[in-house]
């Protein structure tokens, strides 16, 4: 098969498109051929500093298309079904192994590619903000990186709940764009101080919840954020400029840092049903996923360095 493979870390440049082993599908596991492939934030950090599982190392956490192979020993899935799955790595291929546990049909109608964009930034942006962050109606809430996937998701479901909305981009073009899907207030981080615009819009009260994937300066102006038992729930490192930050103001207002990872509860009951009902309301058109551009999988290094120029609004997707 083909894949987009690196053999250390570094820039996009560091990928190239390749022939390696077609993967074989032990008894517990199901084989997909992929259709598309949804990039996420973690595959640009993992690729750039991530641990390589293997030399060549196939980077990639989520991708969907239709199963050609069922392991003896699964139930509940079979030969032809669409399935949308999430993993370690091995997306960014044209065939992948992944255990039943982290696969989730398809609904009959749904586009593949919109599919394949729906379990981790979904998952991730509901897990942050009702199980970890307890956000409640009425409830002011600041999702850095308004214009990210799990951004666009976090925001439908912040308003849909009874949130006040606050969001944040690195361009006036780019929160322009998402103040759509239900953003209250914008702020543009090339231009304006993001704690001071956070205390204007909520008159100095801070807000109740924060969600950050950055760290670095992002995280700390998150902290900066809360008000009163506020909490900040944090889900990666974008920023790469690591997570030291000063957390002394937690102290002076009860308030809570949570670091959170989706993926190590991703085969847990919770939240597979979360997912799959994350999924159906995307089918039911409650929810909408925001794609930005397409690029062939031979592509990936040109894909990886649009995401990391900071243009897209959404998923940008890889096709085998």
């Amino acid at each position: 098969m083909k894949a987009a493979v690196y053999y250390q870390n570094g820039g996009p440049e560091v990928l190239s498109y390749e022939d390696v082993p077609d993967p074989s599908c032990p008894d517990d596991r199901i084989l997909v051929k992929l259709q598309a492939i949804s990039i996420e934030g973690g595959d640009t950090v993992n690729r750039g500093i991530g641990v390589l599982a293997s030399k060549p190392h196939i980077v990639g956490y989520q991708a969907a298309g239709e199963i050609i192979e069922v392991g003896r020993a699964v139930t509940g899935f079979s030969k032809g079904q669409r399935v949308t799955t999430t993993g370690a790595f091995g997306s960014h291929a044209e065939l992948r192994v992944v255990h039943p546990a982290t696969a989730w049909l398809v609904p009959d109608g749904m586009d593949i590619k919109v599919a394949a964009a729906i379990p981790i930034p979904f998952g991730t942006a509901d897990n942050c903000l009702f199980e970890y962050g307890k956000l409640e109606a009425g409830q002011s809430v600041l999702i850095q990186s308004g214009a990210s996937a799990v951004g666009l998701a976090a925001i439908q479901l912040a308003k849909r709940a009874g949130a006040r909305v606050i969001t944040t981009a690195s361009s006036a073009a780019r929160l322009e764009r998402v103040a759509r899907f239900g953003a209250d207030h914008g702020i543009d981080t090339s231009r304006q101080d993001t704690v001071q615009e956070v205390m204007r819009i909520t008159e100095g009260k801070g807000v109740a919840l924060a969600l950050d994937g950055n760290g670095g300066s992002s995280l700390q102006a998150s902290i900066r954020s809360l008000g009163w038992k506020g909490r900040v729930t944090m889900i990666g490192f974008s920023e790469r400029a690591g997570a030291k930050v000063d957390v002394s103001t937690l102290m002076a207002g009860n308030r809570s840092l949570i670091g959170l990872g989706l993926g190590l509860e991703m085969m847990t009951p919770r939240v597979r049903a979360t997912i799959a009902r994350l999924i159906a309301e995307v089918a039911r058109g409650e929810l909408q996923v925001v794609l930005d551009r397409e690029f062939p999988l031979s592509e990936a290094a040109e894909a990886h360095a649009y995401i990391e120029s900071r243009q897209a609004v959404g998923r940008v997707l890889l096709i085998p």
